[in-house]
């Protein structure tokens, strides 16, 4: 049973963002920060990727764990009402994002999924994310 009115849970629905988010935003001013430059939102790409390094022909996507659901992580929890709405838009989500995986990857583009957890250690991110950038030819 949800706890809010359904003009209370749409309101706060509505503050939900697809793009611009808190962690896209940290992750935006660390790859910065390490010196690579990038298109934002490229929508003549599949799945129109948070940050797109057109040069490189590099991809990277910003995940939030719990509307793409990483797996094995405590964020990606469900929640504790209408599964029957939940689970199905989540998994959709998830197939989606491996859909689009493939069709970058079959045009000769990078990929790289960046998960909101991983922001913790932003350290080994940053080493993840040079590693991914310097690497040639399929990833």
């Amino acid at each position: 049973m949800d706890t809010l009115s359904e003009s209370a849970r749409s309101e706060r629905m509505s503050r939900v963002r697809g793009k611009n988010t808190k962690v896209e935003l940290r992750v935006r001013r660390l790859v910065y920060s390490l010196g690579y430059r990038y298109r934002l939102h490229r929508h003549d790409l599949p799945g129109c990727p948070d940050m797109a390094f057109v040069g490189r022909r590099k991809a990277i996507f910003v995940h939030g764990c719990f509307w793409h659901r990483h797996d094995h992580c405590s964020l990606a929890r469900l929640p504790k009402s209408r599964l029957d709405f939940w689970i199905p838009k989540l998994e959709s989500n998830k197939q989606r994002d491996g859909i689009v995986e493939t069709q970058l990857r079959e045009m000769g583009w990078g990929v790289m999924v960046i998960w909101e957890c991983q922001l913790n250690d932003a350290q080994a991110l940053s080493e993840r994310i040079r590693e991914f950038m310097e690497e040639k030819g399929k990833s």
